[in-house]
């Protein structure tokens, strides 16, 4: 792979899906699925590196031997095997997003309407429809405020530097269980120009349709030791304090993509929740209170999840699969 392609990251436990057969196709990006246990033995699609359980614990990757089998952090095979292709930027998705014909991202650097809020969390998904619904990972008691409070965007555009993009997806967005549970109406957002989140803005941004540049990529870490309806949100307000360091911002665009969601039991998806409706606002502290500038991203990264495990947020064993990401991406980086 040329080192100006994108690398587009998948875990499925299906047969190729209609998301996984059009991903396949989209130009100038290579489409990485990685494997569970839970795989059917015969997959294949064209056009695809497909990492086979069997061929996972040949990737001379130390993060293998740290990562539990069928839980979504495998995942993380997949970014670093992308590294190894030294791919420019990755985007991370899921087997049940099916991409538009115009599917792509925005430019990381430009000139794009910033996002303010009065509160320090805007919920993102009513900037770009009516409709009463909130991401995943908003916490409860902000929804009306942070719905309220959002500010559109400034009439004059501002040059940036975005460090995430997040795409949104029609028909079946990214929403919690108490969503799904009282009401599940599909949503269609309007197609509006790019956006981006003024620095200590709070939203969460998931691993539906986001892309993330090169110099980044050790955020895309996911932890291990929480549950799978938590983990790339916990990732998500583990990463925006660190790259607002750093000057890079959080941007959405209209959806890319639509998504045919697959089978869910949204009353088990509630109860995978409740760690991070209970502990948002304590991450957020934690994160805020434990960063520097003068670190690096690992290095602000370990002091995190160490500062995390104290709070009982993680477990031991998150450290160790923490260092062993960390020690691959710094050899992927080192060649």
């Amino acid at each position: 792979m040329e080192e100006s392609l994108n690398a587009i990251v998948v875990t499925s436990i299906n047969h190729p899906t209609e998301a996984i057969e059009k991903l396949s196709s989209v130009e100038d990006h290579q489409l990485i699925v990685v494997g569970d246990l839970k795989t059917p033995i015969t997959w294949e699609c064209k056009n695809v590196i497909y990492i086979s359980p069997d061929n996972q614990n040949g990737l001379d990757l130390t993060l293998n031997q740290h990562l539990p089998w069928n839980h979504y952090s495998r995942k993380m095979l997949g970014y670093l095997y992308a590294m190894k292709l030294n791919a420019k930027n990755i985007i991370d998705t899921d087997d049940d997003n099916i991409p538009y014909e115009n599917y792509g991202f925005p430019e990381f650097h430009g000139n794009f309407q910033v996002i303010e809020s009065k509160t320090k969390f805007a919920n993102i998904y009513r900037y770009f429809c009516e409709q009463p619904i909130w991401p995943r990972g908003l916490p409860l008691q902000e929804i009306a405020t942070a719905t309220a409070s959002l500010v559109k965007a400034v009439k004059n555009t501002t040059m940036v530097k975005v460090g995430i993009w997040q795409g949104l997806a029609d028909e079946d967005p990214d929403v919690d269980a108490i969503y799904r549970l009282t009401s599940d109406k599909k949503c269609q957002f309007s197609q509006l120009p790019p956006v981006v989140l003024k620095p200590k803005v709070y939203s969460p941004f998931n691993s539906q349709n986001t892309l993330y540049r090169s110099e980044l990529f050790e955020l895309m870490y996911l932890p291990t030791t929480v549950t799978f309806r938590f983990t790339d949100i916990l990732r998500s307000y583990v990463a925006l304090p660190i790259m607002w360091q750093y000057g890079y911002h959080l941007g959405f665009t209209s959806p890319q993509v639509i998504q045919k969601r697959n089978p869910h039991d949204y009353f088990q998806d509630f109860i995978s929740e409740i760690p991070m409706y209970q502990n948002t606002y304590k991450v957020i502290d934690i994160v805020e209170r434990n960063i520097s500038p003068e670190q690096s991203i690992g290095e602000n990264l370990l002091s995190v999840y160490s500062a995390l495990l104290l709070a009982n947020i993680v477990t031991i064993e998150e450290l160790s699969s923490l260092k062993a990401w960390l020690n691959d991406c710094a050899k992927i980086r080192l060649g």
